[in-house]
């Protein structure tokens, strides 16, 4: 592969990730019990596993994940509907697969999964050069069906979070279809009637909506409203480590103030505990540059259906960044969101990783037919 600020930025971007995460999450030993005290040293051996796959998807694989699919969509989808008859529960959720010492979350995978299939069927439908509202419809109602059916499964899990990312793919997909606008404004309002019937039936018909919903939803409900008077004690503590850890942090490894869950969602306060505003700065900076660099790609001489991969990624790993890091900071609910190629997680690092050698071969691509 050949190699430009492209691809150089990209490696470079991945490698103050992975120097930034495997130092945050050391750094949670101070909090954490012995028997978590070594997932330093799996998030480094994600990584390592993860290169392997970059590797092998910037230079064969992408074209396997092309060509077949859909027969790994309906493969994630039967893992997720597994997951909900037999799977085990965990804190009150199924989203985890055992399979003897290995775990993985298969809506993790299903992400990219849903991007490369809505960016297929995206494809057929504009190579064709004349389309009606009729056939408007059709695509539309293939990419809805596409999107809702993992959609139903995760959120049973329930996992709320990457629901989200799934809707937010599938919005951005339509956008830039650039449909009749009646659609759009069809859109717009069934949003709407959604969001009233919802509190409609919170508010006043509390035993369906418990029926529909199950009763999760307060503990759901419960986040947001904590998130909205700022309040809870995981929330308090991440703004008391940030707000006070100054231009340089209270020192490496001498954070005094805990939170749950430091390692994963709350990754980006054990950052700012022991680097500060200064070490947060650069962290953006990075992130900016990496984003950026993911987006230029756009405007390139590239096929149809690698813009939409692209873009599909882009919106992924964005929507994670400010989700997360808004999340630590009080500016949005808390939703369990891991700050992409940051928080430990081997399914979610490993599914980054994927799209990151997604993005490495269509740029690949693009410079052997450049040139």
């Amino acid at each position: 592969m050949k190699t430009n600020k492209t691809s150089l930025n990209i490696i470079f971007s991945l490698l103050i990730f992975f120097l930034v995460s495997v130092l945050s999450i050391y750094a949670t030993r101070v909090f954490l019990n012995d028997a978590f005290k070594n997932l330093y040293l799996k998030q480094i051996a994600f990584y390592l596993v993860g290169t392997s796959f970059v590797a092998f998807l910037t230079y064969k694989g992408f074209f396997l994940l092309k060509k077949y699919h859909f027969l790994v969509y309906i493969g994630i989808n039967i893992l997720l509907l597994f997951l909900l008859i037999f799977g085990v529960s965990i804190n009150g959720s199924k989203c985890w697969l055992f399979i003897g010492p290995i775990s993985f979350q298969p809506s993790e995978f299903m992400k990219i999964s849903l991007i490369i299939t809505l960016a297929r069927t995206v494809e057929k439908y504009r190579n064709k050069k004349k389309y009606d509202l009729k056939q408007e419809f059709i695509i539309l109602l293939k990419l809805f069906l596409l999107t809702l059916i993992p959609s139903v499964l995760t959120f049973l899990e329930p996992d709320t979070g990457v629901v989200i990312i799934y809707f937010l793919i599938f919005l951005v997909f339509v956008f830039f279809l650039k449909l009749n606008k009646r659609w759009y404004i069809f859109f717009s309002l069934s949003f709407l009637v959604l969001i009233l019937s919802f509190l409609g039936l919170y508010f006043f018909k509390q035993d369906l909506f418990l029926n529909l919903v199950g009763e999760d939803i307060f503990y759901r409900l419960d986040r947001i409203l904590n998130w909205a008077s700022s309040s809870g004690y995981q929330l308090e503590n991440s703004l008391i480590a940030i707000g006070a850890s100054g231009l340089t942090g209270f020192g490496y490894l001498q954070n005094p103030v805990y939170f749950p869950e430091p390692q994963t969602d709350f990754i980006f306060a054990t950052y700012a505990a022991n680097f500060g505003f200064l070490g947060c700065l650069f962290l953006i900076f990075v992130i900016i540059i990496f984003d950026t660099t993911i987006l230029k790609m756009l405007k390139k001489k590239i096929k149809l259906v690698d813009k939409y991969i692209i873009l599909g990624i882009f919106i992924m790993l964005f929507y994670g960044q400010v989700q997360n890091i808004s999340m630590t900071l009080g500016l949005l609910p808390i939703t369990g969101i891991p700050l992409p190629f940051i928080s430990y997680g081997g399914t979610s690092l490993l599914s980054y990783m994927v799209s990151i050698g997604l993005i490495l071969n269509i740029h690949a691509n693009f410079l052997k037919y450049r040139n």
